[in-house]
């Protein structure tokens, strides 16, 4: 077993090197060990379209049965649509079979207890039950029980479609939200251009990330030749949304979130709503300038999830496209249904995406930077730079997901990464002078600290 694939918010390797037979059985001999000790005695199982997917379902099926789980297998589905069959079936839990936007060698595990995503420390128990061959016994049961009418059932039942009408591109990247985006879209009365919608595991056209630009391409050009209002992209397993308008301006995440915080704020005053802490400062601003409150959280969506029920918010989003509903929604992230959304509120608007684009503010910044450290000193690093930090006259810092460091007209980001030896960083400042001065400012300061903690 590689401790490796044990991360922050999920089980994720190289499928033929971390996960093989013997591994992925004893994994499900664990959730249901798991999910059994909690009193959970019914889950669902789905996977994505990834040439290894179905060798993992057979052997994690193999174990969850030998740990007496009842498995209602949903078949091959959207990330999306396995957090939706355990709210619609009323199951104990859930586990979907993804690599989610990674190269198509990898592969992983989101697994849920209840309606919550286990993360963290948790998952760190299932590896402990692991490691000490200490399961629940006992014959379980499974049977297909398919689920994508259920969802476009309830997902048409919660949108409130206005009386204007638009083409719609659709670039699934050959994952597993074409099918589902496509007919959705269609049944409420929009024209749809599929793009790369049929499922491919090898992901044949490019990466399936709507978050880097390179991956879009095809999709600006597809959205300008077609005369599209818009083009939605989605992530491999359609948990993540991507965004361009018809002027080939890529919508990111916390655009997003403005435009449909402030949709939402016209029915619900004074709502909540969550992001984390990488998005633009013109987020939090134009959220509480519509009448809303706005609360800045920790990177990660079961974080995030949890946050949510914490504090009631209606909505929240990262920079990373996973846009999370609890406003006439369940509460997860969805990419399909905040596409629907996004389309529900230009066909209730007399304006196209771009001029809703076009009001948001322009604030300059720079996309998220990694930069290598080493794992055993890159949290070090991070708690350096927060008391520097606090000790510069004029300088705020929020420290609830590493040192958000924050000037009148400026801030910058820097985190350590919970998946990889590096720290995160991201900086946004009125005008691009005033951004390099702030970056090389906070580069400057961490090399110094590097320098301190070398040997």
């Amino acid at each position: 077993m590689n401790p490796r694939v044990f991360r922050e918010y999920d089980i994720r390797g190289v499928a033929d090197r971390d996960l093989d037979d013997e591994f992925v059985a004893l994994l499900g001999q664990a959730i249901g060990t798991y999910l059994h000790r909690a009193g959970q005695r019914t889950l669902t199982l789905g996977r994505d379209c990834r040439l290894h997917s179905p060798r993992l379902h057979d052997a994690l099926l193999r174990g969850l049965l030998a740990s007496g789980m009842e498995v209602l297998d949903v078949g091959v589905v959207p990330t999306p649509l396995l957090y939706f069959s355990v709210f619609h079936f009323q199951v104990g839990g859930g586990v979907q079979i993804t690599g989610s936007h990674n190269p198509p060698e990898d592969n992983g595990f989101k697994i849920m207890c209840g309606p919550s995503t286990l993360h963290g420390a948790q998952l760190g128990q299932l590896r402990a039950l692991i490691e000490g061959r200490d399961f629940a016994r006992g014959q379980g049961q499974v049977r297909e029980q398919p689920v994508q009418q259920a969802y476009l059932d309830f997902v048409t039942q919660r949108l409130e479609i206005g009386p204007r009408r638009f083409r719609v591109v659709v670039d699934a990247g050959n994952g597993t939200g074409g099918v589902v985006a496509v007919p959705l879209l269609s049944r409420l009365g929009f024209e749809v251009v599929p793009l790369y919608c049929d499922m491919d595991g090898r992901f044949p056209h490019h990466h399936p990330d709507p978050t880097v630009p390179d991956n879009v391409a095809d999709l600006r050009r597809t959205v300008a030749e077609t005369g599209a209002e818009l083009g939605i992209a989605l992530d491999g397993d359609a948990d993540r949304l991507g965004v361009v308008d018809r002027r080939g301006r890529i919508v990111w995440g916390d655009q997003l979130m403005i435009l449909l915080a402030r949709a939402i704020l016209q029915e619900q005053p004074g709502a909540t709503f969550v992001s984390e802490v990488k998005c633009s400062k013109a987020l939090y601003d134009e959220i509480e300038k519509a009448g809303g409150k706005a609360i800045m959280w920790r990177v990660g969506h079961s974080l995030i999830k949890e946050k949510m029920k914490e504090v009631g918010a209606l909505l929240a989003g990262e920079m990373s496209g996973h846009i999370f509903f609890a406003h006439r929604y369940l509460g997860y992230d969805d990419a399909i249904y905040a596409a629907a959304r996004l389309v529900e509120l230009l066909s209730r608007s007399d304006l196209p995406l771009e001029q809703h684009v076009d009001s948001l503010p322009v604030l300059h910044n720079t996309p998220e930077i990694r930069r290598p450290v080493a794992d055993e000193v890159k949290f070090e690093i991070v708690r350096r730079a927060v008391a520097r930090f606090r000790a510069l006259p004029g300088v705020s810092v929020i420290d609830v997901d590493g040192a958000r460091v924050s000037w009148p007209d400026a801030w910058a980001l820097v985190r350590a990464s919970n998946t990889q030896a590096a720290l995160v960083l991201r900086f946004e400042a009125a005008t691009p002078e005033r951004l390099a001065q702030v970056q090389r400012l906070v580069e400057s300061e961490l090399a110094h600290i590097e320098q301190e903690l070398r040997p």
